[in-house]
């Protein structure tokens, strides 16, 4: 003969009760799945976390609804960032030229460490691209001696999504869902993350990015 376990009546009011009261919770998994969100801003509140700074060397602010790096001088770079902490990561973004030369550079940068340690993943709206490492403040491609032509890229003012991998020791660059670069490196394994642009002879360039996303690989 088979017994049946009943719960205690005490026991099913409790849950009861918590089920009523949490019907609007959200519950966090024990552990990140890969795919899952760590990170995303669309830059609709300035409050968000990213550097707002001008000179008039460049400017870096939120633009309503974007993301701004102005940059008003020749051979200057500039990044910002939300000031966070992450490990291995995905990255996407979408980046527009509104002003400027076309022989301009932009795009992101992972495993932050300060103002003279980074990796950087770079495009032109010329149609090059490039990955980068700033070490001691030395600015060096990874991916060749200069930056190499693209056919993914589109050109002059048109958006482009760019996405980045910062997985282990490699680092990879895709373009429109496009994988054009991969190098390896080992000298950090997490670091911030953030935007960059930057011009050459020619002054004035001016990026907006939008829909900015970290996710867990």
């Amino acid at each position: 003969m088979h017994t049946r376990k009943f719960f205690p009546i005490s026991l099913l009011l409790e849950i009861l009760a918590l089920v009523v009261v949490c019907q609007s919770c959200t519950w966090l998994e024990p552990s990140v799945e890969a795919g899952a969100v760590l990170f995303q801003d669309d830059f609709s509140r300035v409050t968000s976390g990213w550097d707002r700074y001008m000179d008039d060397t460049y400017i870096t602010d939120y633009a309503e609804g974007a993301y701004r790096i102005g940059i008003f001088t020749p051979e200057t770079s500039a990044w910002a960032r939300p000031h966070l902490e992450f490990s291995d990561v995905r990255i996407q973004v979408a980046a527009t030229k509104v002003d400027g030369s076309d022989n301009n550079v932009f795009g992101v940068l992972c495993r932050y460490q300060d103002a003279q340690n980074f990796y950087f993943f770079l495009i032109s709206s010329d149609g090059h691209s490039g990955i980068g490492v700033y070490r001691d403040g030395v600015e060096s491609l990874l991916s060749g001696d200069s930056m190499l032509p693209s056919e993914s890229i589109f050109q002059g003012s048109t958006t482009n999504n760019i996405q980045v991998g910062c997985i282990g020791d490699e680092l990879t660059l895709y373009i429109n869902g496009v994988q054009e670069i991969q190098v390896q490196t080992t000298e950090w394994s997490q670091g911030d993350v953030g935007l960059i642009a930057g011009t050459y002879t020619q002054p004035g360039t001016e990026i907006l990015f939008e829909k900015f996303s970290v996710l867990k690989p």
